[in-house]
């Protein structure tokens, strides 16, 4: 026990210094109306499709793997999930039975 206290007190710590060191760099930003400002955007490679509601549905391209995450009394399965237009990086984990239910034809 003794050295899991430490250990909580050596985390503890060494959040405090990254968020010490992080706040010096950080400031508030306020805009006032007729302001000019730069936006970074990262460019995509497929053209979005948005709705009259300004969002649009995400596609599953590929299932790139499985894992079952065990919880105290269940185990939970879940699919990591490539969409159309993200990344291998920005791949999500999603539950697998909800994906089964829109995407069954993925799962035979």
């Amino acid at each position: 026990m003794e050295k899991v206290k430490l250990i909580k007190e050596l985390l503890k710590t060494a959040q405090s210094r990254q968020k010490s060191y992080s706040d010096v760099h950080r400031r508030d930003l306020e805009f006032k109306e007729d302001d000019w400002v730069f936006l970074k955007v990262s460019p995509m490679k497929e053209a979005i499709e948005v709705n009259g509601e300004l969002t649009y549905e995400e596609i599953l391209i590929a299932i790139l793997d499985k894992q079952v995450w065990k919880l105290r009394n269940k185990e939970i399965a879940s699919v990591k999930v490539l969409w159309q237009n993200q990344q291998v990086e920005e791949a999500t984990w999603e539950a697998e039975e909800e994906m089964k239910k829109k995407y069954n034809h993925l799962f035979e």
